[in-house]
């Protein structure tokens, strides 16, 4: 490892190899780093590499449970911090030497969306364009896409399944994720490398309200099976399906970056070999309507990530 000097640090470190190792240190673990920044786990570990090397000291403990910052690593999150708050300041400051960005702005989305990722880019848009008033419509994934069809919202975030008719929108890809098992640490699918839809259906199925994307792309696989999807217990959100999953009374399927730091030791997280796993977020918006400043400026925020 090199000497950590300032000419290396400004030469060969950008900011967003910065903002991945903050994401590493709140996160513990390189796989959901990797989801929230919008990368592959592998560029990812390349790049916390080449900031280790920089330093020429180790920032992270590799433990089998997940990643642990090294005193030295504790260190230099502190700085960072301190740096992107500064960059924060600044770009504030600048920002008042410009014609703000003024409206309102109706967006639709499903609550897996919102808790993944949407709430986060909402909080960051307001402090950037704090003129522009947004209002949240949670709604299941048809509904989200129906509503900015109609015009009842500016714009839709919402999963590209099967069964969603979006030929009236202009679509922008978004993020991708994928769905997962999640079993109890004891059950026997627990040790698997990957299950399919016909394994989960002779389990206790623990499942979420049946008119999510989730609950309709399972029901419809199981159709595809000849057979008809039976959930055993049945809760609105995926944080009370897993709380019922780390009690041993069933498995469930979530988006894999969905799990919790506290939930590692609990459950385990089975790849779930089906082509309806991987999940595209999209962004739609009124074919053919022009957009409005404020839209065209959180647009440019989620698709500049």
């Amino acid at each position: 490892m090199t000497v950590l000097t300032l000419n290396n640090l400004t030469r060969r470190v950008d900011l967003f190899t910065l903002r991945l190792f903050l994401t590493v240190v709140e996160e513990q673990q390189m796989r959901r780093a990797a989801l929230r920044e919008n990368i592959t786990p592998s560029a990812a570990t390349r790049r916390l590499q080449e900031l280790e090397e920089v330093a020429g000291v180790d920032l992270f403990d590799r433990l089998p449970g997940g990643m642990i910052p090294t005193p030295a690593g504790e260190v230099l999150a502190r700085h960072v911090r301190l740096l992107f708050a500064n960059l924060d300041v600044m770009r504030r400051e600048i920002a008042e030497f410009s014609e703000g960005v003024r409206g309102r702005i109706v967006v639709g989305s499903t609550s897996t969306i919102i808790v993944q990722f949407l709430a986060r880019e909402i909080a960051e848009f307001m402090r950037d364009f704090p003129l522009v008033e947004i209002e949240l419509q949670e709604d299941a994934n048809a509904r989200v896409v129906s509503a900015a069809v109609s015009g009842k919202a500016d714009l839709a975030m919402f999963y590209a399944t099967d069964d969603i008719r979006s030929e009236a929108l202009d679509i922008v890809e978004f993020r991708t994720d994928r769905l997962v098992a999640v079993v109890p640490r004891t059950h026997a699918l627990a040790g698997r490398a990957s299950v399919t839809t016909r394994d989960l259906l002779g389990e206790n199925l623990v499942g979420i309200a049946p008119h999510t994307s989730m609950m309709t792309q399972l029901r419809n696989a199981a159709a595809m099976l000849g057979s008809e999807l039976r959930v055993k217990y049945r809760v609105s959100t995926i944080e009370a399906a897993r709380s019922l999953v780390k009690a041993g009374l069933g498995v469930t399927i979530q988006p894999e970056s969905m799990l919790l730091t506290e939930d590692v030791d609990k459950v385990a997280l089975v790849a779930l070999d089906e082509p309806w796993a991987l999940r595209r977020l999209c962004i739609g918006t009124k074919s053919g309507e022009p957009l409005s400043a404020a839209v065209k400026a959180f647009i440019g925020q989620l698709t500049d990530r």
